[in-house]
């Protein structure tokens, strides 16, 4: 097991060391306090790195070929790579860039760790997969799936950091394998990739039923009147937001985001019918049921009823 210390507040002292532990990069910024801690341990391939930069620091840096993990413990990191403004905060773990790509970006007075490992080993642990995609693996996003897998995947780097790399003894080099997988495995199942695309179409395509597609229905119409979006119904219907919207296309001729405009459009309508043109005004109940932009709700009102919401609220009965 290596370990190595970093321990400086010169700016060029540290630009040097990060270009010799990551990638040849460049580092700027206006610090206040320039000290920078670094803690690297690393074995059998798998490195873990404490980090401290009491500053504000930009970097531009080249790719690093490796799987590059980050867990934000305190101060924020911004990835600013192809114009993007991605800001990460304590608890998020992410892939800072995917590992042939350049990337750029600042943290600001950020305490973190990064974990790094050899790109082949998530084509290792996805061949043992039954319904795993063939060629290689990509990660093909750099924030996790939802607050669970990101809570799963900083658990598993945080117990490689703290009970597979530490201790007196040097790791058993098949404890350090296993652990790796196992966090490749994680990295899979945490982050968007290309690893299981298949299984997740399969799974999307057997959960779009009837059933689904009545639960969505169900929801959509007890909860039109409040801002919902398609995780929303698709969390109602105990499925993927992929998987209800495969049920609509299948057994409808519209999508779950349409169905909600026809829900509101009606409850409009019948709104419209029942108000007084005295006291109520198009534009409010429009805005009322999720039509900001008065003009575009007449343009759909006038296709699916033949007149114009005006008119019906004049005509009130």
């Amino acid at each position: 097991m290596d370990t190595e210390r970093f321990d400086s507040s010169d700016l060029g002292a540290t630009e040097e060391f990060l270009s010799r532990a990551y990638t040849p990069m460049r580092i700027g910024g206006r610090p206040n306090d320039t000290q920078t801690r670094i803690e690297r341990t690393a074995a059998g391939g798998l490195t873990v790195d404490r980090l401290t930069f009491g500053y504000t620091m930009s970097y531009t840096a080249n790719p690093l070929g490796q799987i590059c993990l980050i867990t934000v413990h305190s101060g924020s990191m911004v990835d600013t790579t192809e114009g993007r403004h991605e800001v990460y905060g304590p608890g998020e773990t992410f892939l800072i860039a995917p590992p042939d790509r350049p990337y750029t970006g600042a943290l600001h007075s950020a305490r973190y760790t990064i974990t790094m490992f050899d790109p082949t080993v998530l084509d290792t642990v996805a061949a043992a997969g039954a319904h795993a995609a063939p060629g290689p693996v990509r990660l093909t996003g750099q924030r996790a799936l939802d607050g669970g897998a990101n809570r799963r995947l900083g658990g598993t780097v945080a117990f490689l950091r703290d009970h597979v790399l530490t201790g007196p003894t040097v790791p058993d080099p098949l404890v350090v394998a296993t652990a790796t997988q196992h966090l490749a495995a994680v990295a899979l199942s945490a982050l968007p990739s290309t690893a299981y695309q298949e299984e997740c179409h399969r799974i999307d395509s057997r959960d779009a039923h009837t059933d689904t597609l009545r639960r969505a229905r169900t929801f959509i119409e007890e909860n039109a009147h409040r801002a919902i979006g398609l995780s929303d119904i698709a969390a109602a219907a105990f499925v993927t937001p992929r998987a209800v919207q495969y049920a609509f296309s299948r057994h409808t001729d519209t999508s779950p985001l349409g169905y909600l405009r026809q829900v509101r459009l009606t409850r409009a309508h019948r709104e419209l019918k029942t108000a007084d043109p005295g006291t109520s005004s198009v534009t409010r109940i429009a805005a009322r049921w999720g039509f900001p932009h008065v003009g575009r709700f007449a343009a759909a009102y006038r296709r699916l009823y033949g007149t114009t919401p005006a008119a019906t609220l004049r005509t009130r009965g």
